[in-house]
């Protein structure tokens, strides 16, 4: 399946979808949906928006991008050329996105934001129709995956006692665009931060021994999430013993994570595991992951989840244990669990699950 035939397909489900529910037009402004619905394509400018540059418009015919003459020219040639797209488009000061649609839209308008005014917001069954990745989706997936494994690691072994958590940011953020990817999440705590904040957010605090290092990379919309965490000096007994109980149930979460599965059901099992480890009540600290793709969660994941986990859709879970996590990216496939971001070059620990092995990525100790 090459670009234009994952284009065609997408468009084919999203045009099923609007008849069984009776939409003429369907307008999608995030960059997840633009992403999704062009194969990869990026009409973001701004990081720090949902929304990007310009608006797709589907309806039963035609599939049409709105947009200015900023933007034409580089969409146009470098994002969506040749997928069957018209672009529509204004000159910037004379930009008139309502009424650019008034001539293209049909029927009952529905969107994935509150633009345009009066249609039916549909975000969150439009973020469904992406559940089930492409065979193209997963391959780009996989080398998304094995980026930002690789650039958490050469981040993780470059980083030294007395650099700022801001500074270590940097360094992985760096690596990551530099490859391609959007560092949409970059988090780094060091030393006493990692037990006092589950989200730490880089601060001028300085590295002594120990780094926790959170990546969330974007590459053509789909998100991987991973963290590695780093111990200058020799480890302590009781962090490895933490890290080898986050690992198990991390174990847990991904092994059972297979088509079919109820998600509460997952979640229950992990639960379970917490408390067999010791530390029953941790998990109510922070979320535990969930789906992901166009988003870093399409879902999380808890005791109430009324999903099951479909074929070739993607999972993020991320165990945690005051001063510690586990966390990468997989896939559930057909033929089992895959790992996404795998860890590479990397101290590896090995935990079981209902008699099955897995390793997991340890604490690299420098």
């Amino acid at each position: 399946m090459n670009r234009l035939e994952e284009v065609q397909t997408k468009l084919a489900t999203l045009r099923d979808w609007m008849a069984r529910e009776n939409l003429g037009t369907v307008v999608l402004s995030t960059q997840a949906n633009f992403a999704w619905i062009t194969a990869g394509g990026d009409h973001k400018v701004l990081f720090a928006t949902d929304t990007g540059v310009s608006r797709v418009a589907v309806t039963q015919t035609g599939q049409f991008i709105l947009t200015n003459n900023i933007e034409a020219g580089r969409l146009a040639e470098e994002e969506v050329g040749g997928l069957g797209f018209d672009l529509v488009y204004d000159n910037w000061h004379e930009q008139d996105d309502d009424a650019r649609l008034a001539q293209i839209a049909g029927g009952v308008i529905a969107s994935d934001t509150a633009w345009p005014p009066g249609a039916l917001c549909r975000a969150e069954a439009l973020s469904r129709l992406q559940w089930q990745l492409l065979p193209p989706e997963l391959e780009r997936y996989r080398r998304n995956g094995a980026i930002c494994s690789r650039c958490l690691t050469d981040t993780a072994k470059e980083i030294e006692p007395g650099m700022t958590e801001q500074e270590i940011a940097g360094l992985l953020a760096g690596k990551v665009m530099a490859a391609g990817v959007d560092p949409v999440v970059v988090l780094v705590a060091t030393d006493e931060r990692i037990y006092r904040y589950r989200h730490p957010i880089p601060k001028a605090k300085r590295l002594e021994k120990q780094a926790m290092l959170v990546l969330c990379g974007r590459m053509n919309g789909l998100i991987v999430s991973a963290t590695r965490l780093v111990h200058f000096g020799p480890l302590p007994q009781e962090l490895a013993d933490k890290h080898h109980a986050v690992c198990t149930i991390d174990a847990c979460f991904n092994l059972e994570t297979v088509p079919g599965a109820a998600v509460k059901d997952i979640f229950r099992q992990a639960v379970d595991t917490y408390a067999a480890m010791g530390y029953a009540d941790e998990w109510r600290l922070h979320h535990q992951g969930g789906a992901t793709g166009y988003a870093s969660r399409t879902y999380k994941g808890s005791l109430e989840s009324p999903e099951a986990v479909l074929e070739n859709q993607a999972f993020a879970w991320n165990p945690s244990i005051t001063g510690t996590k586990s966390e990468d990216t997989i896939l559930a496939t057909a033929g089992g669990m895959e790992w996404l971001s795998s860890p590479v070059d990397w101290p590896l620990i090995e935990v079981e699950w209902k008699g099955s092995k897995v390793k997991r990525a340890g604490i690299l100790v420098r």
